[in-house]
């Protein structure tokens, strides 16, 4: 089996590539294929929706199968699927070719990014998994910097069926193979029961049944749901408030280096925070971020938005990956994982369109705003009567 040093190094370079490819590539596409194809935007966001989808339809059967001792082919095959997407995608001719396309990238998801790595190592390491994982959310915190400019490149350079096919070509020649090498050997195999105390050997049945389970789960929902709507919509907020794209541009590029600033002051003074601590501290700055980005009108406040919003946004990925484990033992980790996923990322699928259509009934992006803020003002209360199981 792979070090621990290696292995962390290893899937953290595969989660960055990942995270830039499959999650924030999208948008430096939907322009050139609008051009070349003459497909509206409805019909290319609709292909991502549907990725997002797919990913959290699949995310407990990658959390299952790394439960049986899968990690290795998860993270591999995951790779493999999202570079023959990308072929796939570079190809596209008609819309059902560009969906069909993104389903399987949707399934990539699933496999690589974040939570399948973070159950791996919450495996493998069972004693080391928590530094791992900031490890990880550190390095792939830098993914959105790294996607926007290369996709820019690439689509000039090469155009951007070929800039797709390169893509593809990173994800299937680079990081599949790392993802084995990395995962080499096989996981450890599940203790017998009894072996550990209850907590640790709590299954997917026995996490339904406790109220812990089901309030992180609303916890996360909510989450989800706020910060996709808030992703989908940030450029018309600041429309709406009578700010330019440059503008706009300016106070949004606060985000990622809060983000990772927050990840670094929690690597290094934070490994005596509990989750739960951690938690309570993150989850009451995203209604508060979204409260200042409802009313504030100077450059300063605005600022101060994305930077809380930051900082929030980049932290709430330690405490998701840290939760499950300190809740639920480890021996179930990525169905429990994965069942909780898998509604998050369902709402954060159906965020944009949902919000869309509220804005018909609200009176403008202010009262969206509050709304949402109230919504994680009900996320935080749900975290906190989220006691851990006896």
């Amino acid at each position: 089996m792979t070090s621990y040093r290696s292995t962390v190094a290893a899937l953290a370079a595969g989660q960055l590539v990942s995270w830039a490819a499959l999650y924030y590539a999208f948008s430096s596409f939907v322009l050139p294929m609008q051009h070349a194809l003459g497909w509206s935007k409805p019909v290319l966001m609709g292909a991502f929706t549907l990725g997002l989808a797919v990913w959290g339809a699949s995310s407990y059967a990658a959390g299952a199968a790394i439960d049986r001792g899968h990690g290795r082919g998860v993270m591999t095959l995951g790779a493999v699927f999202a570079g023959l997407g990308f072929l796939s995608w570079s190809q596209v001719a008609q819309p059902a070719r560009l969906y069909a396309a993104w389903a399987l990238l949707g399934a990539a998801m699933a496999m690589t990014l974040y939570e399948p790595a973070f159950n791996v190592l919450t495996k493998r390491f069972p004693e080391r998994y928590r530094d791992g994982i900031t490890s990880l959310t550190l390095v792939g915190g830098f993914a959105s910097t790294l996607s926007f400019p290369a996709a820019a490149w690439l689509v000039n350079a090469c155009g951007w069926r070929v800039a797709l096919a390169v893509i593809g070509g990173v994800l299937l020649l680079g990081v599949a193979p790392l993802h084995a090498w990395a995962l080499r050997g096989s996981d450890p195999p599940l203790a017998p029961r009894g072996a550990h105390d209850e907590a640790d050997d709590a299954t997917l049945h026995e996490a339904l049944r406790h109220r812990a389970f089901w309030l992180l789960t609303i916890t996360f929902t909510l989450y989800s749901f706020s910060a996709a709507a808030l992703w989908a919509h940030v450029m018309p907020i600041f429309a709406a408030k009578g700010r330019s794209e440059v503008q706009a541009l300016a106070v949004l590029t606060w985000i990622g280096p809060a983000q990772v600033a927050g990840r670094l002051v929690f690597l290094a003074f934070g490994r005596r925070v509990t989750p739960r601590g951690l938690g309570l501290a993150v989850l009451g700055g995203l209604p508060l971020s979204f409260a200042i980005f409802a009313v504030a009108g100077n450059l300063a406040a605005l600022i101060a938005f994305a930077v809380l919003f930051g900082i929030a946004n980049g932290l709430v990925t330690i405490v998701r990956g840290n939760l499950v484990p300190a809740y639920f033992g480890r021996a179930h980790v990525g169905r429990i994982g994965g069942a909780m996923s898998a509604i998050a990322l369902l709402s954060r699928a159906a965020a944009p369109l949902l919000t869309a259509w509220l804005l018909l009934v609200l009176p403008g992006y202010r009262e969206l705003l509050l709304m949402l803020a109230g919504m994680g003002v009900v996320a935080l209360a749900s975290f906190a009567l989220a006691k851990p199981p006896a």
